[in-house]
């Protein structure tokens, strides 16, 4: 046992531990969601975190730890979104085709996702600062937390949303889009895109090559609008 603990000790100093673990999650999301049939509701992200959450709770390591030796992790979320690009140039045709109808329907969602999230802390009488974190919640975690500290949101908060809305979006967007009786793969994409971002974007692209590259489109776009609009809104309202 003692010789256990010293392994433990060390690869607890590592940078490895963190990596393998946030692996060894990833692996197991994965096989949990084999075992469930893939159903939409068994969103592997969702399992991985709680794994993730679950170890580091019982192994007493701090987040601020892991995330120091998981750090590579988080630097493959750049090279993962550019390489959204190579489905859209595969769908350059029909993007092309359909290029104004898409910044239209991705600014309108943008706005109403914006403005269902303020809605929503405004009726439940949040604080402030609650209100800020959630207006940013359709876009993609990186830029809703910049764009929350820059109108007095809190981007931790702001991530935690940011997240939930991704996986509810992968969950429960296709069944929604079914009922609503959506069935153009190019309106289901700029769809989950908009309101699920990175989460819904992977979930689309697992599904139908149309729809994954609409919906990195939309998740781009909608990060782009928003972030060069939600804060000058948000001083306009807030009276300069």
């Amino acid at each position: 046992m003692r010789d256990l603990a010293e392994v433990w000790v060390y690869l607890a100093r590592e940078p490895l531990a963190a990596l393998t673990a946030t692996l060894l999650a990833w692996l197991g999301a994965l096989r949990l969601q084999r075992a469930l049939g893939r159903h939409p509701l068994a969103n592997p992200v969702l399992f991985a975190v709680a794994l993730l959450a679950g170890g580091l709770l019982l192994s007493g390591v701090e987040y601020r730890a892991y995330f120091e030796g998981a750090q590579f992790v988080h630097f493959l979320l750049g090279p993962a979104t550019v390489a959204l690009a190579v489905p859209l140039h595969r769908q350059w045709q029909a993007v092309r085709r359909s290029a104004l109808a898409a910044l239209l329907s991705v600014l309108l969602g943008g706005v109403f996702a914006a403005a269902a999230g303020v809605a929503m802390a405004l009726a439940l009488g949040a604080a402030p600062e609650v209100t800020a974190s959630l207006a940013p919640r359709s876009v993609t975690t990186p830029v809703a937390m910049g764009i929350a500290e820059r109108i007095g949101g809190l981007p931790s908060l702001t991530a935690a949303v940011v997240i939930c809305s991704g996986v509810v979006g992968a969950a429960l967007g296709p069944a929604v889009l079914d009922l609503a009786r959506v069935r153009d793969w190019r309106a289901r994409g700029l769809a989950i895109g908009t309101a699920a971002h990175g989460i819904g974007t992977a979930r689309a692209l697992s599904v139908n090559a149309t729809a994954g590259a609409f919906s990195g489109l939309a998740m781009g776009l909608n990060a782009l609008a928003t972030a060069l609009l939600l804060p000058l809104l948000w001083r306009l309202l807030a009276g300069g």
